[in-house]
């Protein structure tokens, strides 16, 4: 994998960027969203002018208004109503805005992209963005147990992605750091790259997307107060930032390696190498 990025994306804090970029009302009570900066980094680095950006996990719909916004076509899904709705009407407001791609939101779940209902977006999608979510009625069990279960259903949610995905394009997931018990951090980096490896995909970066302001050499959180007085009860440091995993088809990450002298092309056995192929 390749060494660690950081994208200072953590300029504005979140209500800010929100208000600034239009989004309706609601939208922050979507507290798992991918914040508008981090969205609109990776659409402008993984993506080109006209592909089609998919959130299969879609929430409040913060990646699709921000692909509409750059000139990209997007596809969200969420099972929930509530923010089914709430992306629904940040499509229309990036629409009413200017953007001139299609943007549509499917009450659906992610397995409905291995169904028929998704054929004509066989091999057209040009970035996969989104995020590690926590199921709302999942309260019980320890913070590794849950992080577990979230895990196995993003992996489960890439295999059904993984034959979207154009040649050439890219597989983002954005993490929000968990905490055990004791306040040290769960790693959800190893089962993360298990995750999309299982679903034919090779990781090829891994980033570090602020949420926090950079002034000079110091950063200043936008930490709530809540947030800073559960860290002051864990003595712990506020967590500033967000985890970015990016994967490309096998073939697609082997071929890059060969044209900078890393490695060979070479065939492997992988579970979306015959389809990518």
């Amino acid at each position: 994998m390749a060494p660690l990025s950081v994208w200072s994306t953590g300029q504005r804090d979140l209500l800010t960027q929100l208000r600034d970029a239009g989004f309706v009302p609601g939208t922050e009570a979507d507290t798992e969203r991918i914040p508008p900066a981090v969205a609109a980094h990776a659409i402008a680095a993984y993506s080109r002018p006209g592909d089609l950006v998919l959130d299969p996990d879609c929430g409040a719909g913060t990646v699709l208004a921000e692909a509409l916004r750059a000139g990209r076509h997007a596809l969200g899904l969420t099972a929930h109503s509530r923010w089914w709705k709430l992306a629904r009407a940040n499509v229309t407001a990036a629409k009413a805005g200017g953007a001139w791609c299609d943007g549509s939101v499917l009450d659906a779940r992610p397995k409905v992209l291995s169904t028929v209902r998704a054929a004509g977006l066989l091999g057209r999608v040009g970035l996969i963005l989104t995020s590690l979510r926590t199921a709302p009625d999942r309260t019980t069990g320890t913070n590794s147990a849950a992080a577990e279960v979230v895990v196995a259903e993003l992996s489960t949610t890439l295999v059904h992605c993984e034959p979207l995905l154009r040649s050439g394009g890219y597989v983002a997931v954005v993490s929000r750091p968990r905490r055990r018990a004791d306040g040290s951090l769960t790693d959800l980096t190893t089962p993360l790259i298990a995750a999309g490896v299982s679903a034919g995909l090779a990781p090829i970066e891994r980033c570090v997307a602020l949420t926090a302001e950079l002034r000079g050499s110091r950063l200043v959180t936008h930490a709530s107060l809540a947030e800073r007085r559960a860290a002051d009860r864990a003595q712990t440091a506020v967590v500033a930032h967000l985890e970015v995993l990016v994967f490309q088809l096998v073939h697609d990450a082997e071929l890059a390696a060969a044209e900078v002298g890393r490695l060979p092309v070479k065939t492997v056995a992988s579970p979306g190498w015959g389809r990518a192929a």
